[in-house]
Formats: structure tokens, C-alpha cells, sequence
């Protein structure tokens, strides 16, 4: 800038200051540079110079910052940001009304330096843990290759989560006309529903197929046996003409859990109309993901039938029975 300011002549530090933004002071001093002869400073500023860093200004504000957003058991247990969202600008805020004038911007660059992200939490803590849990596993999985390699059937067994039908909205986006989203209740109110659909699915591991029975009303053990019977009507009897046993393998609670008497009951009664030896593993308490039928069947139903409101039951059993996958 100097040296076009020169090159101008009489004028040139005001024109070419307005040109490139910046101060008159500036354009001068990089003419004085020229004029003294020496070496080009490659910048404006002196070293040194410039505002300093707050950090270096205020050595204690790592600290107290740490102090406000580290967990309770290394951070202050009496910070008034205990209990509420720890956001930049409420760490900010804060902050400067300890006397620490800062800013958001100036608070997020001195957590990633101090190795801090946003991050959400995990589940990993899955509570007890028995000694003989993976005894169990090892039990259903023998029981599962002993059934499959006889060429019995084995099914896993889950109640889907009910939901009210009616012009309700369903989580999930679908292509529609731009400006034309489909129309649904605001509310979820049992009151404007048609009715409840409570879909009970039985999954065949080794035919790697799907078998939805949709009911009105309860989740009951009556009507987890029901679904099992009509699959094995409809289905099951077929593909497996000479099976002499079955395996169900279920979560431990809800209408097939161990603890529920009708169940059992149930399942005799259907023992002994079939003629089937009927073998039941329940999985440990809260590891219902390793359920096949959750991740082979239910996924999928959720995925086909995403941003599609439940209008009515024949809408809710079409939308199942339309559920295919590549696999």
C-alpha cells in the first residue's frame, strides 16, 4: 500500500486508504518504511503488540472456568450452573458476573483447548451384571444351532410398541409435494382415536421372514400365544411339516416373561394341540437388542412406515405386510 500510495503522488495515502479499508495512518506508515531504506517488516504491528489474551491477562480464568463445567466430582460442588444447561453463553454470562469479562466465542476456544467437545451421553452402564450371563447365552445359542440342525423351527418373539390409531403424526419424513405435508392431529388424545394397534411379531431365524399378528386392545399373554399359534397355522406347520419341537426365544418380561403364570398356561394348551415339545429361552434383563426379532424385523416396519400417520388398522397391517428388506 505504501508503495502505490508513492507511486500516486500528492493524494495517493488517502486514496489508497479508502480503496483498501483501511486507516490513513496505516498507508503513511508503510510510505515511511519505504523512505527509510530498511528491510520489509512483513507486518504492521511490532511484536509484541496488539491486545493480549485474556487467559494471559487473568491467569486464574482456566481455573475457574474448569471449575464450572468439569463434573461435580472434580468441579465446584456449588456452582450455580449445577443444575442448568452449560452452554458458552451461560458459561459466559457467568463468568462475567464473577468480574470476568469474556465472551462466548472466547469460552468455546478455551474448552477445545483444554480438550472439551460436545458430547452426548452413552448408554453403557447396564447395572448388575450376573456371573452366569454368559453361561445363559452360551445356553441359547447351543439351543438354537441343536433345534436348527434338526430342522426344527425357531422363532424369536416380541410385542412391537402400541400406538393409537388414528390421523395421529408418526415420526419419519416422506416425499410429498413441496408445501403439502400430510395433516395430523396436534394432539394424541385416546379419546379421538380409532382404537389401539398392538403389533406382536414372530421371527423365523432360519427363514429369515417376519409374522405380524395386529391387536385391538391388551398386550396379554393369551394374545402372545395367539400370535404364535396363528403363524404356526398359517405358516410354520408348512415350512416345517416334520418338526417335532420349537424354540421361542423372548425378552423377560411384558406378556411372554418368565414370571407370568398365563403364559405358561398358555403355551401348554398349544403343546398339546400341536404335539409340540415347546422350549422357551428368556434373555437376561435389559438385553433385549441381542432379540433378533428387534434389529430383523421391528427396524424395518418402523423404517417402511415412517412420516405415514396410523389412519386406521387396515393401514397399520398393510404398511407391515408391505415391509420387505434386500437380505
Amino acid at each position: 500500500m505504501g508503495a502505490e500510495a508513492r507511486a500516486l503522488g500528492y493524494g495517493g495515502i488517502r486514496a489508497v486508504a479508502r480503496a483498501a479499508g483501511v486507516a490513513e495512518n496505516t498507508v503513511a506508515r508503510g510510505v515511511s518504511d519505504l523512505d527509510s531504506g530498511g528491510p520489509p517488516l512483513g507486518r504492521t504491528g511490532r511484536p509484541g503488540g496488539g491486545r493480549k489474551r485474556l487467559v494471559e491477562l487473568d491467569p486464574e480464568l482456566r481455573a475457574v472456568l474448569l471449575a464450572l463445567v468439569e463434573p461435580d466430582e472434580r468441579g465446584d460442588p456449588m456452582s450455580p450452573l449445577q443444575w442448568t444447561t452449560k452452554s458458552t453463553r451461560r458459561l459466559a454470562e457467568e463468568l462475567t458476573r464473577q468480574g470476568r469479562r469474556i465472551g462466548a466465542d472466547t469460552v468455546a476456544d478455551l474448552l477445545r483447548a483444554e480438550g472439551f467437545s460436545l458430547q452426548a451421553p452413552t448408554k453403557t452402564i447396564e447395572g448388575k451384571r450376573h456371573p452366569d450371563r454368559d453361561a445363559q447365552f452360551h445356553y441359547i445359542n447351543d439351543q438354537v444351532k441343536d433345534h436348527q440342525d434338526a430342522g426344527d423351527p425357531v422363532v424369536s418373539v416380541d410385542t412391537k410398541k402400541k400406538e393409537l390409531v388414528g390421523q395421529f403424526s408418526n415420526p419419519g419424513r416422506q416425499w410429498r409435494p413441496t408445501g403439502e405435508p400430510v395433516a395430523t392431529r396436534t394432539h394424541d388424545f385416546p379419546s379421538d382415536s380409532m382404537g389401539k394397534a398392538v403389533p406382536y411379531g414372530v421371527y423365523d431365524l432360519a427363514a429369515d421372514s417376519g409374522w405380524v399378528n395386529v391387536g385391538t386392545d391388551h398386550d396379554t399373554a393369551a394374545f402372545a400365544v395367539e400370535s404364535i399359534r396363528r403363524w404356526w397355522t398359517a405358516i410354520g406347520h408348512r415350512d416345517y411339516p416334520a418338526a417335532g419341537r420349537l424354540l421361542i426365544t423372548a425378552d423377560p418380561g411384558g406378556s411372554n416373561g418368565y414370571h407370568t403364570r398365563a403364559w405358561k398356561t398358555e403355551l401348554a394348551a398349544f403343546a398339546a394341540q400341536t404335539g409340540l415339545q415347546i422350549t422357551v429361552c428368556h434373555f437376561p434383563p435389559g438385553t433385549s437388542k441381542w432379540n433378533k426379532v428387534e434389529h430383523r424385523l421391528f427396524s424395518h416396519i418402523t423404517m417402511n412406515r415412517r412420516g405415514r400417520p396410523p389412519a386406521s388398522h387396515e393401514v397399520v397391517v398393510q404398511s407391515i405386510a408391505a415391509t420387505t428388506t434386500r437380505t
